[in-house]
């Protein structure tokens, strides 16, 4: 008996367990998770073996109490087959044998009544172990599902925390390659590209500077050559700085050239 309530206490306590109070108090809850399996199982094994052991038990009893009934009827059938020949053999005038099957009957009749008891007095343990035997069921039942629920809230856990884990990949792969970060590689890379357009640009408004002086040089040396040219005509014949007009071409009043005079021979 007490290794039947050991049972029982083991299977109750098992079957109350609050998954959810464990689990809050697990540092680990995956690990939690899994040792829990690992005693659900363990212990429904232990449990399925001792509640085997005790239905066997039962069966046994139950046996014994099916062969005392049947001991019972077969030494009842005894006594009334002796009883009815004692009653034959008194009809017939024979008294002594016939006292000897009464002797015969009462012995019958005495197994019987054993028997009977025997199988009375089993009853109250027989219907005992039957309900033990139905509350182990259940417990074991009970267990069964605390286990498939215990699984499932492992499977799930252990789903989310990969996907989880998934996403805390993603988002470090995508901050890691954040082109607005100022501290990333393409940032970098980028700030290299800026600087090195500035400095062909640079280079670039520094070579149209260069052209662009080259022409006003230019520019100041014609300016210059003529100059040089009017001064040096004036030295050498007294013109005028003024350019030259084309023969052809009247004067203009008050220039230094004068004109031409006038052929007047007559002939």
């Amino acid at each position: 008996m007490a290794e039947k309530q050991s049972i029982l206490g083991r299977i109750a306590q098992l079957t109350r367990a609050n998954i959810n109070a464990i689990l809050d108090r697990a540092e680990d809850p995956q690990k939690m998770l899994d040792q829990l399996v690992r005693d659900y199982t363990s212990s429904i094994a232990e449990a399925e073996d001792a509640v085997a052991v005790t239905i066997g038990n039962l069966r046994l009893a139950e046996q014994d109490h099916a062969a005392d009934l049947a001991e019972a009827r077969d030494w009842g059938q005894k006594a009334l087959a002796a009883s009815s020949k004692a009653e034959q053999l008194r009809a017939a005038g024979d008294p002594s044998e016939a006292a000897r099957f009464d002797d015969l009957a009462k012995i019958a009749i005495g197994k019987q009544i054993t028997a009977e008891n025997e199988a009375k007095a089993a009853e109250p343990m027989i219907d005992s172990q039957n309900e033990v035997v139905e509350k182990l069921k259940t417990g074991l039942t009970q267990m069964r599902v605390k286990l498939d629920e215990l699984k499932g809230r492992r499977d799930q856990l252990v789903a989310r925390a990969k996907t989880a884990e998934a996403q805390a990949t993603v988002q470090g792969a995508i901050s890691s390659i954040n082109i607005m970060d100022p501290t990333s590689e393409i940032a970098r890379y980028e700030e290299q590209v800026r600087r090195e357009e500035a400095r062909v640009a640079g280079h670039a408004e520094l070579q149209g500077a260069t052209l662009e002086s080259q022409f006003a040089e230019l520019e100041d040396y014609g300016r210059n050559a003529e100059v040089e040219a009017r001064l040096a005509a004036l030295k050498s014949g007294g013109t005028s700085a003024a350019p030259q007009l084309n023969a052809g071409n009247a004067t203009d009043e008050g220039s230094a050239v004068p004109a031409p005079e006038q052929d007047r021979t007559t002939y």
